[in-house]
């Protein structure tokens, strides 16, 4: 993707952020989003077949950034988040969080977070398969595998909305504390 086609890309996610924060999802037309973005209808269209493309590639970027800071991605990839990682994976996650990349808590805080938390899921399973070593002693062996992989899940998604909807007080890292905690 070339410069330009990313700058687009990116006005297009920031135009799209700002509406889900104010709007729910079925609400919000590709005027709105092409308006907001400043661009034309066919540009639109060229990057994103549908809004719902866009907030599937959207939530795409958002987790692709974590596997690639694992290490196996593809590191000539430009992320719509910086940072320069080296955290435990889900500290990692946190401190994106809590410095509100993209407007990330709007999403979450929105009319539109059970949508957005269903991709969140969808991508924390691969985070979770990949690093299922870090629950391995917490597993009772009568537990199936992807009833445990569910319960972890289900607990960091808890986690987080517990975070946001109580401020972000604690720190990244008490946060991570309190996730491998309950799990």
């Amino acid at each position: 993707m070339d410069r330009r086609q990313r700058k687009t890309r990116e006005a297009i996610f920031r135009a799209f952020t700002e509406l889900l924060a104010d709007k729910d999802f079925a609400r919000i037309t590709v005027g709105e989003i092409i308006d907001r973005a400043d661009i034309g209808r066919a540009t639109f269209y060229a990057h994103f077949e549908t809004k719902d493309f866009l907030l599937r590639e959207f939530c795409g970027e958002l987790f692709c950034h974590l596997f690639d800071a694992e290490g196996e991605g593809d590191h000539d990839h430009r992320h719509i988040f910086d940072c320069s990682g080296g955290d435990s994976v889900f500290l990692h996650l946190f401190r994106h969080l809590q410095k509100n990349d993209n407007n990330i808590l709007a999403l979450l805080s929105s009319h539109n977070n059970e949508l957005f938390l269903g991709y969140f899921r969808q991508n924390l399973l691969t985070l979770v398969e990949r690093h299922l070593h870090l629950f391995a002693g917490e597993k009772s062996r009568q537990v199936p595998a992807d009833f445990w992989k569910d319960h972890i899940i289900s607990t960091f998604a808890d986690t987080l909305k517990w975070w946001v909807d109580n401020g972000l007080r604690e720190s990244p890292e008490t946060i991570t504390e309190y996730f491998f905690a309950v799990v």
